[in-house]
């Protein structure tokens, strides 16, 4: 096995979704009754390190901003994708996270765009390279768990692909083009994203369903 292998790979990436989400947790337990924990409290909170946390969030404001976020709309997403009349409908879990998502955006875009600031123009003078992506990876997460049922229909390629073009249009990203670009209220919007994911799924499953035209 080498250092390549894709189960190493999977198993490092694994374990760095777990160390981010203790600190991320930490974080929110600790700014629950409303102070703001510092650096040294989430580390001992999370049993990790100063330079471990340094190493997913360049800075307090970061992982504050995220774990207020993730508090925000983790347990309403979980709910919504465990409802068992969505279990085998890729398409409706996906209409179901996106609605879901979208019910929050008053509390959770303006969280979002601040976020977007602090990743794409860090603070002067940072010159660190963090070892993991300074976005958190939970939107790839619940897009995966929404697109479940498809996982054994569509090749691993198929899979992965399908997830990076939802990765496009769901999301803050795709909110603030819609409402800052082309000047959408809420209902448009919610009609465009879920038309484009739609869309996308369907797609995705046309082009793996078998030939009957033989």
């Amino acid at each position: 096995m080498t250092i390549d292998d894709p189960v190493r790979r999977g198993g490092r990436q694994a374990q760095r979704r777990r160390t981010r989400k203790a600190i991320v947790d930490a974080a929110v337990r600790l700014s629950a009754g409303g102070a703001t924990p510092s650096i040294d409290e989430i580390a001992a909170a999370a049993d990790v390190s100063r330079r471990t946390i340094y190493m997913y969030f360049p800075t307090l404001d970061h992982l504050l901003i995220d774990a207020t976020a993730g508090a925000l709309n983790e347990p309403p997403v979980e709910q919504a994708l465990a409802d068992p009349a969505l279990a085998g409908d890729p398409a409706a879990r996906v209409d179901a996270l996106i609605r879901t998502l979208l019910a929050h955006s008053p509390q959770s875009l303006p969280l979002g765009r601040r976020l977007i600031r602090l990743t794409v123009d860090p603070p002067a003078g940072d010159t660190r390279q963090p070892a993991t992506p300074r976005r958190t990876p939970r939107r790839v997460e619940w897009l995966e768990q929404a697109c479940e049922p498809l996982r054994s229909t569509l090749t691993p390629e198929s899979f992965q692909r399908l997830i990076s073009a939802l990765t496009i249009v769901v999301g803050w990203e795709a909110q603030i083009a819609l409402r800052d670009v082309r000047g959408l209220d809420p209902q448009a919007e919610q009609e465009a994203i879920t038309w484009a994911a739609r869309t996308l799924v369907e797609a995705a499953i046309n082009q793996h369903q078998p030939d009957t035209d033989d």
